[in-house]
């Protein structure tokens, strides 16, 4: 970034907010900035990081932490009786993920973790908690909650249930197309492989490929 644009994008990143105001100040701070990934330099000018104007927001339990990175097109709304949304220190959510929370659900994304496009995060009747430094690859799917099903009563009009809370912890890395079920725990530094539906938790450092995922290996 030449040092004009840099003092452009800092003024109007430093005025930066999630008010209609504080998105027009966004909005200018991109004008003749690249686009797409590029622009996760004008994180580090926001006191909370950066949103995309093109973002879509719609929920009072959002918390920002410096240096995080909301791309275009990234959807986060709270359903009512839905818990936060919290994005750790350089927490970026890129194209086309989409955030939901309802009752009994939330999200925290710890710091460093990437999340890649068209990811879903559906938070209800459990939290989803990412913690630091993980890596997850595009399309992954995180639900921790299913339908109840008995016969002779329309799906629509049965209860949620759900087994509990999913967890990714620390150094993960999920690949392509991985979905993850209620009442999982991912272990820290584990590898999901593209692909895979993890339905029972893994241990740390493990290798886990299928559908179901099983374990294959150890990193070590």
């Amino acid at each position: 970034m030449n040092p004009w644009k840099a003092r452009w994008a800092a003024f109007w990143m430093r005025r930066s907010s999630l008010s209609r105001w504080g998105r027009l100040a966004t909005r200018l701070a991109t004008w003749g900035q690249p686009p797409y990934k590029a622009r996760r330099a004008l994180a580090r000018y926001g006191p909370l990081g950066y949103v995309s104007p093109r973002a879509v927001i719609h929920a009072a339990g959002l918390e920002l932490s410096p240096g995080c990175f909301v791309d275009d097109d990234v959807t986060i709304f709270q359903h009512p009786g839905g818990g936060p949304v919290r994005l750790g220190p350089r927490a970026h959510l890129y194209r086309g993920c989409i955030v939901e929370t309802g009752p009994g659900g939330s999200l925290t994304l710890g710091e460093d973790t990437h999340v890649q496009p068209r990811c879903q995060f559906t938070a209800f009747a459990g939290p989803i908690v990412v913690g630091a430094r993980v890596q997850i690859a595009p399309n992954c799917a995180f639900y921790p909650y299913d339908h109840t099903f008995a016969a002779g009563q329309p799906i629509v009009d049965q209860p949620l249930r759900s087994k509990g809370g999913i967890v990714i912890e620390d150094d993960a890395w999920l690949g392509v197309g991985v979905i993850v079920l209620d009442g999982v725990t991912v272990g820290a530094g584990a590898v999901i492989g593209a692909g895979a539906v993890v339905t029972h938790s893994v241990p740390a450092g493990a290798i886990a490929v299928g559908v179901p995922a099983r374990v294959v290996g150890q990193r070590s």
